[in-house]
């Protein structure tokens, strides 16, 4: 199986593997104890907070471990309301783009159920969302949130988010940047941000470690009851050995991101040249330049996008889809629908590091007889 998927989660880096075996044997024990085995997990877990702090740009005090990066969100999002709405009562404003991430904008749609107000910001066909039109949803005296992510999810493009952090700030508004997907690549860190939250799966450590990141400005205060864990932020049972395994991923990748983004984009540029030749009816969506290395997503007319994700594999390709309609929702990806692509037959695909470029060929070979016969068998021939 050719795995394609890697927005979705990266394998397991095996420097990751070998430390969480390692911190299984050394780092069980309860970190607040006093004991030499609570002391031990301690430095562990510290020294791995001091290394997520470096590669993302922030003090080792700033920097809490939740169970996921959609857990991040949610108390990033909920903390900042709540602590700027008790400074202040009526700050209780929160400005989205249109492509965020559904944990994003699941929460700041209950702070809107609860007494708060969401405002939308749309984006272009690209995927960007503008600045100007994040400043003038801004309210003075209201607005309490804006949240943008470094790059989208689903078709990689990057937002604008130095112009972006520019106006939050010259507004005196707290930003929150939800760069799940670019922690771990040879991208920018964002500057600027009053939170920045991140996901230890998608740079290859293990699944169940989330980045909360809060900067002693963004006003943030804890929306739960917590305890003296991760300084009140999430409170609950830190997994040291999977946080020491998730700051060692992130430490190998990081040591080689350049060289294997500047691959991965080449192969990236391949697909995104050779898809629309190979295959009749089809739009590239994306930025085509502001975007991340390992991304490329494309929509084929006339094909249902979870019939061609099986599809594809039968013949050894993990895909995911951004357009599959499932029977307890009947909606189309928010992601697609907000830049007014097409939806149908939607694929993206999400080349992991280390991908052997005989797999993208082979990717490029079958697709085109994939798609064609899924489209005869829906009674239509590619034009």
């Amino acid at each position: 199986m050719a795995y394609l998927d890697s927005a979705s989660g990266e394998h397991l880096h095996p420097a990751a593997r070998a430390a969480l075996t390692a911190a299984y044997e050394r780092g069980w024990a309860d970190p607040s104890r006093l004991y030499s085995d609570g002391r031990r997990a301690r430095a562990l877990l510290d020294q791995s907070r001091a290394v997520v702090a470096t590669a993302i740009g922030a003090r080792p005090d700033e920097v809490s471990f939740t169970a996921s990066g959609t857990q991040a969100n949610v108390l990033g999002v909920l903390g900042v309301v709540r602590g700027r709405t008790r400074a202040r009562p009526g700050t209780s404003h929160v400005v989205v783009s249109a492509v965020e991430h559904s944990s994003v904008l699941g929460t700041a749609s209950w702070v809107s159920e609860v007494g708060g107000s969401v405002t939308t910001v749309p984006v272009d066909r690209t995927g960007r969302a503008s600045e100007v039109d994040v400043e003038a949803a801004i309210r003075p005296g209201e607005t309490a949130l804006v949240c943008v992510q470094s790059a989208n999810h689903e078709v990689g493009t990057r937002q604008p988010l130095a112009r972006v952090t520019a106006t939050c700030a010259e507004a005196g508004v707290a930003l929150l940047v939800d760069a799940a997907q670019s922690i771990g690549r040879a991208e920018p860190v964002p500057a600027g941000w009053s939170v920045l939250t991140a996901s230890a799966h998608k740079w290859g450590g293990p699944p169940g470690v989330g980045v909360l990141a809060v900067r002693p400005d963004a006003g943030w205060r804890a929306p739960l009851p917590g305890d003296e864990r991760e300084r009140g932020r999430v409170s609950g049972f830190e997994n040291v050995p999977a946080i020491v395994a998730a700051a060692t991923a992130l430490e190998a990748v990081l040591a080689d991101a350049e060289r294997e983004d500047a691959r991965l984009r080449a192969l990236v540029d391949t697909i995104r040249t050779e898809v629309p030749r190979r295959v009749p009816d089809v739009e590239v969506v994306g930025h085509p330049d502001e975007r991340l290395p390992h991304v490329v997503t494309f929509s084929c007319l006339y094909v249902d996008g979870e019939a061609l994700v099986t599809a594809l594999d039968r013949e050894g390709f993990a895909i995911n889809s951004g357009s599959s309609c499932t029977a307890s929702t009947l909606e189309p990806s928010h992601v697609l629908v907000a830049m007014g692509v097409l939806t149908h037959g939607n694929a993206r695909v999400s080349l992991p590091r280390g991908i052997d470029a005989a797999e993208v060929d082979r990717f490029l070979e079958v697709l085109p007889r994939v798609v064609a016969g899924l489209r005869a068998d829906a009674g239509v021939a590619d034009l």
